[in-house]
């Protein structure tokens, strides 16, 4: 399940430097061997549930370092990338946090869960880290108001505002938000019923309810969807508990539509479910390589190097990677203060990025972030037409 990068990990927590292309400057100069690499550090999930999100993008950041370190690496030095597993869990986010700064990295890269990301925030702030965040979009990571924490996932503001136009759309009158309690999916369920209240597109709020992460089944859940006559399930949070969520949904021949956040439309998800369970699912998803013309030769190269698709946030952690690099070289030196500054100036002609626009807003989300509608067919997930 976890592949390079994971079978390496001892315990949630535990660092792996990784110095992917190092041997690409060989040759070159002794000195520019001998020269201290520049190090970034990723906390994402590399163990648990969420394996299967987090070492695809392990990965993708692999890929950005290698080709970075073959094109002269920056400012004279090789790269290398530091991961420490937080396994989607707060706890082990913070252990972890700890851990990169111990590793002198120069930027946080990584952040694919916001329950994991947000206790990391005061910790990479204190140390003067800058965070280019690749997956996680709570509201909650722009609470504190640093100005050193970048999203490239948009916002789950913006999120919960593209599900109830969808809603709109589809001519749902009766919906039912269910959460799971954690900041990514609590922020976006609460987000979505004020925006059902504030956009008056003949979307009714039936109620909001909440699951218990881990849980095999949901019937009290069920009973009330069909109780309260909810025409539409919008589920907030993460692809294991949406499995369960949808499978009692159609056991109790529940007939109105399902849609899932982006962190439920996952592959995995359909992993876990028969392509009966998942037929008609509708999911907002982050711009995903399949679905995006620009990032055709990238997915190409990545399907090359690890035989398989890129899956959700690995065109962001590759962006993540490539900025964090790009800023380092306009910064021209390893100050973290400079560097933050470099990503914050950053313009479209400086680097272009696969998953959305090279330029961020004073609040640290970018300029006009993508989000995409998907519905599941035959089995596998297809861009809607909504």
């Amino acid at each position: 399940m976890l592949g390079r990068a994971g079978r390496r990990l001892l315990a949630a927590g535990a660092v792996l430097a990784v110095a992917t292309g190092a041997l690409a400057g060989c040759g070159k100069s002794d000195k520019a061997a001998e020269t201290p690499p520049v190090r970034l550090g990723a906390l994402l999930p590399l163990s648990g549930y969420f394996a299967p999100t987090g070492q695809p993008m392990a990965d993708a950041y692999n890929m950005a370092i290698k080709e970075a370190n073959e094109a002269g690496g920056v400012l004279g030095r090789r790269v290398e990338i530091v991961f420490s597993d937080d396994a989607c869990d707060p706890g082990a986010a913070v252990v972890g946090a700890n851990q990169l700064v111990s590793e002198d990295i120069t930027v946080s890269v990584g952040g694919g869960c916001s329950v994991a990301a947000v206790p990391s925030l005061k910790i990479f702030r204190a140390a003067g880290i800058p965070m280019i965040i690749p997956g996680a979009n709570s509201t909650d990571l722009l609470a504190p108001g640093y100005d050193s924490v970048f999203l490239l996932a948009g916002t789950t503001r913006l999120e919960a505002k593209q599900a109830v136009e969808a809603m709109g759309r589809l001519g749902v009158r009766r919906v039912a938000v269910v959460d799971d309690g954690t900041s990514f999916s609590d922020t976006l369920a609460s987000e979505t019923t004020a925006f059902v209240k504030e956009m008056d597109n003949g979307t009714t709020l039936t109620g909001r309810q909440r699951v218990s992460q881990g849980a095999t089944s949901y019937p009290r859940v069920v009973a009330t969807v069909l109780q309260q006559r909810a025409d539409m399930v919008f589920y907030t949070g993460y692809y294991s508990e949406a499995a369960a969520l949808i499978r009692d949904l159609r056991a109790a021949h529940y007939t109105g539509k399902i849609m899932l956040a982006d962190a439920g439309t996952d592959p995995a998800l359909l992993e876990q479910i028969t392509p009966a369970e998942a037929e008609g699912l509708l999911g907002l998803s982050l711009p995903v390589a399949k679905f995006m013309p620009q990032a055709a030769t990238w997915a190409a190269r990545y399907r090359a190097a690890y035989g398989r698709e890129p899956g959700p946030f690995t065109m962001q952690a590759y962006d993540a990677a490539r900025l964090a690099i790009n800023a380092i070289g306009r910064a021209g030196t390893l100050d973290r203060e400079a560097v933050r500054k470099a990503i914050a100036d950053t313009k479209p002609g400086d680097i272009r990025l696969l998953s959305g626009p090279s330029e961020f807003q004073r609040d640290g989300t970018q300029v006009n972030p993508t989000f995409l509608v998907l519905r599941a067919q035959h089995g596998a997930f297809v861009l809607s037409d909504l």
